[in-house]
């Protein structure tokens, strides 16, 4: 079979895939986009810097939009020289989201190819992946980068399979490729978990051709793999180094902070706790996986007119239309221990029905990493309420309390339960076995799926009360929040909640029975499908398209009651997603420099401000520590003096209509100001104890490690003296300074702890800064006339983009090379040796086709 023909198959596939994801979000084609909170945030916090692009065809690397102002890495910029940024750029280029839903199935068909399953089970596995529910309903959410390292994930996994098998070249640059693609997705979460399974899926393979004498396969895999990851990492040096460099100093590193004022510790690095494991999934709500509606499904509504609730409410007298709105998007449905959810993280009852199978089925050893990793990401994910296993993870293992929401392991869940799923498939068309030797796999399978299906649609209140949980209070015991204080915010009045209870509770009832025979249905096709191929009614390439039609459908048809084409709006209403308001022209009048506090919303978690304003406020998963430190120790207490200092001359409020209105603060510090005097304190402890009370225009606090800046610095009161800033851009600001003796100027502008990556200059001359008043800037400044400028250049972006083109070339010459030697290999090769049949092989022994199925066409 020539090359050509060997690939039709595959464009088929992916042609399919295409389609699939393209009907999908049909609206996309239309030119219709996406209301995506999480996108329209970073659109907020981004667009300083970008216009600053646009006017200038330079990127900023620090922002002044959002927390006072901090790099911008996070937020927005480009890495010119990083091919695999160019590559990922491309392959965005269908409209959203149909390329994150392709690229998903992409990266899993390329998996399961490397597996050696037939592209039609490929795309089996594809549909399970792509379409798990978490996945897509983080689309809906904004959670872009999360979906493109999903997407890039498996096929990751691939390299490494293709070169521990034998197949060198082609593994080298396929995970160069890959590895490249994941690391442009810039969602580190997920790429830890990959690499966490990575290495775990690399120790295994290594200990088995170690054991079987293939030591000399095993180091050039090894060798060719650590090139591969090698240039992929050096093409997002920049990216990587950037990341590095403001990690410590951000919320996800150490506060200098030994004890705050609460006596809670706060030097560890890393996250809190309780802040990490706010999202945890309930150890019973796992059964989402196989029941969508198990707990309920989306915080914010999932019933119809026809539900108990609703009749409970037009019959209360409830105006109908009112009723219906809070039935379809209203009503808590779902009655889990999580905050919130946009919806459950359901695999597919298909897909968890044959992977089940596939445990029994597979005798290769990855049936053991694949169970391994889907059992412990599942647990993980319930964080505090499994706190045995996950509180030393938290606490030992490197690097994972750097992340939050840990729910997030569920969406890496399904590529291990699709990668087994279509295995078992493999084994089973592989070596077709007699009905009696598949009667008992079948049989568990069947009994661990369906079977509980079956229990809980017939018995849901024997073992479920459907109530949400309360919270005890730590202090008095009084438990607090569940179904009755939610349904009294709503309804305003506890009897009308009360009221309401009851049918409520039935509605929950009511959608886990719905499910469990619909899950209970999708798992009795899928079995029906297995037997017509053991009994020889369909073929093998039959039997993989039905069971991905099946998943397809069963998934589908769970993500659109959540993501779907009503979730579009025009282009037109997409670019007044955030439009300024009267409030917000009034502003924008002055064309000073200041800063906004957004108090019209959560101010710490809302960039909407940003979009218009330089704001004390934002939205952004790491923000600075030290700013994150004083807003909780010091902002409250000493709330107009910080207010002041951080030169916040507007206050959006609420009036009585619910309309933004301004208030104006006169008593803001503007850009920069002498203090009469200065405290230096030992610590940072010593620092925020201070700032609860100070008044930072008359006095600096300094921590006195800065002390040899100061240089003995004696201050003298000159009721004369200025300082002004001249001119401004994102990353450089220019002052001008006036006084008859020495002075020391702060400046209401967020000192950064890389003081390297500022350049400061007096009258052209450069000299070191210092911080004051924990969070901002200073310098000592000589008597006289003087001409001050901070340029924010970062060492990072300065040498990260040589080592970014470097490794870009290298990285294209290394895939060139491995491709032309891949392709030379000689054609009709069997398997590599670590693939062959023996003790790690098939699930069965040969056996003959059954009658009217020929030879070859199973297989």
């Amino acid at each position: 079979m020539t090359l050509f023909r060997k690939f039709i198959p595959h464009a088929v596939a992916l042609l399919l895939m295409l389609v699939i994801a393209a009907i999908y979000a049909a609206p996309a084609l239309e030119g219709k986009k996406l209301n995506l909170h999480d996108t329209t945030q970073a659109m907020a916090g981004a667009r300083e810097v970008q216009e600053y692009h646009r006017q200038t065809g330079e990127w900023s690397a620090w922002s002044n939009a959002m927390f006072s102002g901090m790099p911008a890495f996070l937020i927005a910029g480009d890495y010119p020289n990083s091919l695999s940024t160019k590559m990922g750029r491309w392959l965005n280029a269908l409209p959203d989201p149909i390329d994150y839903i392709w690229l998903q199935m992409l990266g899993m068909y390329v998996l399961l190819i490397a597996l050696r399953a037939s592209p039609w089970q490929a795309l089996l596995g594809a549909v399970a992946y792509a379409f798990a529910s978490y996945n897509i309903i983080s689309i809906k959410a904004g959670h872009l980068s999360k979906n493109l390292a999903l997407a890039y994930a498996p096929a990751v996994l691939a390299g490494v399979v293709w070169a521990l098998r034998g197949r060198y070249w082609l593994g080298g640059a396929v995970t160069a490729l890959f590895l490249g693609l994941e690391l442009y997705g810039n969602h580190l979460q997920i790429t830890y978990y990959l690499a966490l399974a990575l290495g775990v899926y690399y120790l295994m393979e290594a200990w088995h051709l170690a054991r079987t004498g293939r030591t000399r396969q095993l180091l050039t895999a090894s060798g060719v793999l650590a090139v591969a990851a090698l240039l992929a990492v050096g093409t997002h040096a920049t990216r990587l180094w950037n990341i590095q460099s403001y990690s410590k100093h951000s919320t996800r590193g150490r506060s200098e902070l030994t004890q705050a004022t609460t006596g809670q510790a706060t030097a560890a690095a890393g996250l809190d706790k309780d802040y990490a494991f706010n999202w945890s999934y309930g150890k019973l709500e796992t059964l989402n996986l196989l029941i969508p509606n198990f707990y309920g499904g989306s915080s914010n509504g999932g019933l119809s007119t026809g539900s108990e609730t609703y009749k409970a409410m037009t019959a209360a007298g409830i105006d109908p239309t009112a009723a219906k709105q809070f039935v379809e998007s209203g009503v808590p449905a779902y009655w889990g221990s999580q905050p919130g959810t946009g919806g459950p993280a359901y695999a597919g009852a298909v897909v968890l029905f044959l992977f089940v199978l596939g445990m029994a089925l597979i005798r290769h050893r990855i049936r053991w990493w694949l169970l391994g990793f889907a059992g412990l990401y599942t647990m993980l994910a319930w964080g505090k309420n499994f706190e045995l296993l996950t509180t030393p993870f938290f606490d030992y293992f490197p690097g994972f309390n750097k992340f939050r929401a840990i729910t997030m392991l569920l969406s890496v869940v399904p590529m291990f339960l699709g990668v087994g799923a279509v295995l078992g498939v493999k084994a089973l068309t592989d070596r077709r076995p007699a009905w009696a030797e598949l009667k008992r796999p079948l049989a568990i399978s069947l009994a661990l799926t369906a079977g509980l299906c079956l229990l809980f649609a017939l018995l849901p209140g024997a073992f479920l009360d459907f109530r949400m949980p309360t919270t005890p209070d730590p202090q008095t015991g009084v438990s607090t929040g569940g179904d009755t204080a939610v349904l009294t915010q709503v309804f305003g009045d506890p009897n009308a909640a009360a009221q309401m209870l009851r049918p409520l509770l039935d509605d929950r009832q009511s959608l886990l029975r719905a499910d469990a025979f619909r899950s209970l249905v999708f798992i009795l096709l899928a079995a029906g499908l297995v037997a017509g191929f053991v009994f020889g009614k369909i073929r093998s390439t039959v039997l993989a398209l039905g069971l991905a039609a099946l998943a397809l459908i069963d998934l589908a048809g769970v993500d659109k009651r959540y993501f779907n084409n009503n979730d579009f709006i025009s282009k037109s209403e997409a670019e007044q997603v955030i439009v300024a308001t009267p409030a917000d022209e009034q502003i924008l009048q002055d064309k000073g420099h200041y800063r906004v506090l957004d108090n019209t919303t959560n101010f710490i978690s809302d960039a909407r401000a940003s979009y218009f304003h330089h704001s004390v406020g934002g939205y952004h998963g790491a923000k600075l520590r030290r700013y994150q430190d004083l807003i909780e120790y010091a902002f409250q207490k000493n709330f107009l003096n910080i207010l002041n200092m951080l030169n916040v001359k507007y206050i959006l409020q609420v009036d009585k209509n619910n309309q933004p209105m301004v208030q104006q603060n006169p008593g803001a510090y503007g850009p920069a100001w002498f203090v009469k005097n200065y405290t230096l304190v030992p610590n940072a402890d010593a620092e925020m104890k201070a700032m609860q009370t100070l008044d930072p225009r008359q006095t600096a606090v300094v921590d006195e490690r800065f002390a040899p800046q100061l240089n003995g610095l004696k201050l003298q009161y000159d009721s004369t003296a200025t300082v002004r800033l001249t001119d401004f851009k994102p990353n450089q600001w220019t002052y001008q300074t006036t006084a008859a003796s020495p002075q020391l100027a702060v400046f209401s502008e967020i000192y950064y702890d890389e003081p390297a990556d500022w350049q400061v200059t007096l009258d052209g001359r450069p000299v070191p800064h210092l911080r004051a008043d924990y969070v901002l800037r200073a310098l000592p400044v000589p008597a006289g006339s003087h001409k001050i400028v901070f340029r924010f250049d970062p060492v990072s972006v300065r040498q990260g983009n040589t080592i970014d083109l470097i490794a870009s070339v290298l990285l294209a010459l290394f895939v060139a090379g491995a491709l032309f030697f891949e392709f030379r290999r000689p054609r009709g090769e069997g398997p590599a040796a670590a693939d062959r049949p023996g003790p790690d092989g098939p699930a069965f022994p040969p056996r003959p086709a059954a009658p009217g199925i020929r030879p070859g066409k199973n297989g």
